[in-house]
This record gives structure tokens, sequence and C-alpha cells, in this order.
């Protein structure tokens, strides 16, 4: 716990925001258990997680064909493709609102990394991608701050 002293408690709680799994779900009430007020720790949450996003959509799909010749992995990627597919035109349909949703919901295996993985799949605009994504990001924030307000107002 001594490197994280030496860091600024902000920083730690941006990066927590910008890695998979924990996103802005784990970084903001990290933030608050740190110190943060819960909407400083919402704000720079939200920063954290926005950060990653434009690199992801650009990177994901040249990773994606790196990586479709790689033994095992490639047999996942097609399977979860392949999944995908049969879904291809309610998909289409509701893309740009229904990965607002994926990454608005603040549930496990939703969030930014997982709607940027999803956008990529779906060949989805990047700039409709970005707007769904962050849009999401905020709504996202703002439900886990209520909730991490609420929280720390009846302790």
């Amino acid at each position: 716990m001594e490197i994280l002293s030496l860091i600024k408690k902000e920083y730690i709680v941006m990066l927590l925001a910008a890695t998979p799994i924990s996103e802005l779900r784990g970084a903001i009430p990290f933030g608050i258990s740190l110190g943060l007020s819960p909407l400083n720790s919402t704000i720079i949450s939200i920063i954290g997680n926005i950060v990653p996003v434009p690199f992801l959509l650009i990177l994901l799909e040249p990773i994606f064909k790196y990586f479709e010749n790689v033994i095992g992995i490639g047999r996942i990627l097609t399977w979860a493709k392949n999944k995908g597919m049969k879904h291809k035109e309610k998909i289409k349909k509701y893309s740009v609102f229904g990965l607002f949703i994926l990454v608005a919901v603040p549930l496990p295996s939703t969030g930014a990394w997982t709607g940027c993985v999803v956008a990529t799949l779906f060949k989805i605009k990047f700039r409709d991608a970005m707007i769904a994504i962050i849009s999401g990001i905020v709504a996202s924030g703002i439900v886990v701050f209520l909730l991490s307000y609420k929280v720390v107002s009846l302790l």
C-alpha cells in the first residue's frame, strides 16, 4: 500500500475506471473509500472510463483479425461472431440504442469495454459507437453515483 500512498488518489481512481471488469462501477465506490467525495469520484471515474474508448474502437478490429489465426482463440472469436450473427437484424435495428443500454446498465459483463467489443463485432460506425458508449458511461456513472451517495449517507 506504500506505492499507492505516493500516487494521488484521483489518478488511482481514474486508472481503475479505465480498466476492464472494474470500470466506473468499481472506481466510484473505491474513490469514496479513499476519501474522495461521491461527486468527485464519479466525475473522475467517468473521465477515466471514457479515455480508453476511442483507442479500443480503433484497435480492436486489427487485434481480432490477428487473433483469428491463433489456435483456440480464433475458435472463440468465430463462435462469438456466429452467436451474435443469429440476432444480426435485431442488433442492426437497435444497434446504437442497444449499445447505449449495454454500457449504461451497471451489471457484470456490461460497460464500456464490452460496448467497444460489441461495436467492433457488429461494425457500428465509430461516431455512433462513441456517442452511444460515452452516453452509456455517463448514465451508468449517474446510477452508481446515486447508489454510492445513498450508501454513504446511510453510514
